[in-house]
């Protein structure tokens, strides 16, 4: 059973808390040596997705997917994209809709389930690049995404896609999204809603009449924003049913690509449905790995390298370490 038991994952002392795990990085990880190069890709409805690209001249790389309004620039996607470079891979940061600093130019943005973005930048690394490898690489929400993809895909992925590695993902989106909606998780809450404010009140500056205003800062959680802009801008009904099309757990037993998830045991924003034992007990191409500490896209470590254990965990994973 592809269960991975005992994590070599061992916080520092001080890091034994999930919160602390959870905001220390944001607020204080510094990460350099990482040089991008930014290219524009066209999407089949006219709109455009930036990729942000650290190259070492490697025939292999790894496409990295960043959370919830995070970017390339967020400190884990810096991290794991010096890690790929210091490892003999180019690292590739996918920029989600909206989310490169400037607007995309459609009503629409991106959502937890939308695959077909990340296919469109799979077809034009493909073409452009000619690489002979590519390994998909996730936080959170970008986790998500990717094992929904590879799950729906099964054995028809991009053929060049050979492993994965994910982490912190809330497998099922409607009890992640209700957790964090929690009492205990409000601070976060209101900064996610802050974010994703602002990026709608831009949209209105840019798009008048095209994007519904009608009390939009009094959405207090994420069903509130589900209901009123995600689920009608993207083709769904409601939250609940862009929750349930696009949360990844009902596709795991589809994954053909050898891949790895780490969720942490005292991740604040996930509930026990996002932990998909009896789905990685199905199937053995997925190497499912809880760890005791972690917290949210946290997994601190302090060493020479100045690398998390997440990122050494995912250099291992790359090189056939399950």
């Amino acid at each position: 059973m592809p269960v991975v038991s005992n994590s070599t994952y061992t916080a520092p002392l001080l890091f034994r808390n999930a919160h602390v795990q959870t905001v220390y990085p944001s607020l204080f990880r510094r990460v350099t040596g990482v040089e991008y190069t930014r290219r524009r890709i066209t999407t089949p409805d006219d709109d455009f997705i930036d990729i942000d690209i650290a190259s070492v001249g490697a025939r292999k790389a790894g496409i990295i997917l960043h959370g919830l309004e995070g970017n390339s620039g967020r400190s884990y996607v810096l991290g794991m994209a010096r890690v790929l470079t210091r490892n003999g891979w180019d690292a590739i940061a996918m920029n989600f809709r909206g989310c490169s600093g400037e607007s995309n130019k459609l009503p629409r943005f991106y959502h937890s389930g939308d695959t077909d973005d990340l296919s469109t930048v799979l077809t034009n690394v493909e073409e452009i690049d000619a690489y002979e490898e590519l390994a998909l690489i996730g936080f959170s929400l970008g986790g998500n995404l990717i094992l929904k993809y590879l799950g729906e895909r099964g054995t028809n992925v991009h053929e060049t896609v050979k492993r994965s590695a994910v982490f912190s993902v809330p497998c099922d989106l409607c009890a992640g999204a209700r957790k964090i909606g929690s009492s205990g998780n409000r601070p976060y809450m209101s900064r996610f809603l802050r974010m994703l404010r602002e990026k709608i009140r831009a949209k209105m500056a840019i798009m008048p009449g095209r994007i519904n205003d009608n009390g939009y800062e009094s959405i207090k959680d994420f069903e509130d924003f589900d209901n009123r802009y995600t689920a009608p801008l993207h083709g769904f009904k409601d939250a609940e049913d862009y929750w349930l099309q696009s949360s990844c757990k009902q596709y795991i037993p589809e994954i053909s690509v050898p891949t790895l998830l780490v969720n942490a045991q005292d991740d604040p924003f996930l509930t026990p449905e996002c932990y998909p034992l009896e789905e990685a007990a199905r199937n053995e191409n997925f190497f499912f790995e809880i760890t005791r500490h972690g917290g949210h896209v946290g997994f601190v470590a302090f060493n020479a390298s100045r690398q998390y254990w997440s990122e050494l965990r995912t250099a291992a994973f790359l090189n056939g370490n399950s």
